[in-house]
């Protein structure tokens, strides 16, 4: 999606998930910030903030984060994720968003070198 990213992770015991969530948006936006002064500095000017705790903000405050208990409600959220990108008219099929899990559901192959099967 251009404007949003869905996630589906398992926390690893010893690990919490607000430093986990807090540390992964840290990193994304650190790099997205390095790679937009880099190459699109223009762009980089609109996410400008300029607050006593960042220069720039590209993440709404308060990330939604929903625990995924039982089966029935993962199954539910996988699949909006994976029609999202077809609801958004980006693609036809789910499989055909460059950016989703759906292929590696669909044929198994793990274009990005780090899915696992959600019933492992």
């Amino acid at each position: 999606m251009s404007n949003h990213i869905h996630l589906i992770w398992q926390i690893q015991k010893g690990y919490e998930r607000d430093a986990i969530q807090r540390n992964f948006l840290k990193y994304v936006s650190q790099t997205i910030q390095r790679d937009l002064q880099k190459n699109h500095p223009k762009v980089s000017e609109r996410f400008y903030v300029g607050a006593k705790d960042r220069k720039y903000q590209f993440w709404e405050r308060n990330p939604l984060s929903i625990d995924l208990w039982i089966k029935e409600v993962f199954i539910q959220k996988m699949e909006y994720i994976h029609y999202n990108p077809v609801s958004a008219g980006i693609c036809n099929y789910p499989e055909g968003y460059k950016y989703s899990s759906a292929k590696f559901y669909e044929s198994g192959e793990d274009e990005f070198g780090f899915l696992t099967h959600w019933m492992v």
